[in-house]
C-alpha cells in the first residue's frame, strides 16, 4: 500500500499547508510547473518525489525531471505528464500512446483546473490535481491524496487549502 500526495503547478511556491497535508504520504507526485529546484528539493524532504517538468520549468529542472513519467506503483500502471488534456480531448502529444498503450492512471497538470474523471472508453482514471501555487487564474489552491493498494486506486481526497484572494 502506498499513500500518494499529488500536486501540480506550484510555480516555485509551497504554501505551508502543503507540508501538513503531505506529511503522511509515502510518495509525492508532481505533474509539472514545479518552478525551481528548491521547490522540488523541499518536497523531496517530505517524501520521495516523482515529478515531470512543465512548460514553465527551465533547463535545470528539465535535466532532472522528464516530460513523461511512466511507471508501476504497486500493480497500477501510471503515466504522469504536464500537458495531457482530458478524456475525449487528449493532447496530441499523448494521443497515439494513450490509445495504443493505455495506463490505468493518467495524471496531468497545466490547466490549473482540478478534475477527477473516469474515461470509460479507455478504462482509465484521469486526475488533474489543479494548482498548488499562486500563479494562474485558479481561485483555490488544491492537491489530491489517494491510496494505491495492489491494483486498486482508493480513498481519493480532494484538498482545498488556500484562497488566492487572501494572499
Amino acid at each position: 500500500m502506498k499513500r500518494i500526495g499529488l500536486i501540480s503547478d506550484t510555480h516555485s511556491y509551497l504554501d505551508p499547508a502543503i507540508f501538513k497535508h503531505l506529511k503522511e504520504c509515502d510518495e509525492i507526485w508532481h505533474a509539472g510547473d514545479i518552478g525551481n529546484l528548491e521547490t522540488a528539493d523541499r518536497l523531496a524532504q517530505i517524501a520521495p518525489l516523482i515529478a515531470v517538468h512543465g512548460n514553465v520549468d527551465g533547463q535545470e529542472l528539465r535535466v532532472i525531471y522528464p516530460k513523461h513519467q511512466r511507471f508501476k506503483c504497486e500493480e497500477v500502471d501510471v503515466w504522469i505528464t504536464h500537458i495531457g488534456g482530458y478524456p475525449k480531448r487528449y493532447d496530441s502529444n499523448v494521443k497515439p500512446e494513450i490509445f495504443e498503450n493505455t495506463p490505468q492512471l493518467f495524471i496531468s497538470g497545466h490547466s490549473h483546473i482540478l478534475k477527477v474523471v473516469f474515461d470509460k472508453e479507455l478504462n482509465l482514471l484521469h486526475i488533474n490535481p489543479g494548482a498548488s501555487g499562486l500563479e494562474g487564474f485558479h481561485k483555490v489552491q488544491t492537491l489530491v491524496k489517494f491510496v494505491i493498494e495492489a491494483k486498486e486506486i482508493k480513498d481519493l481526497q480532494v484538498v482545498e487549502f488556500g484562497k488566492k484572494s487572501n494572499r
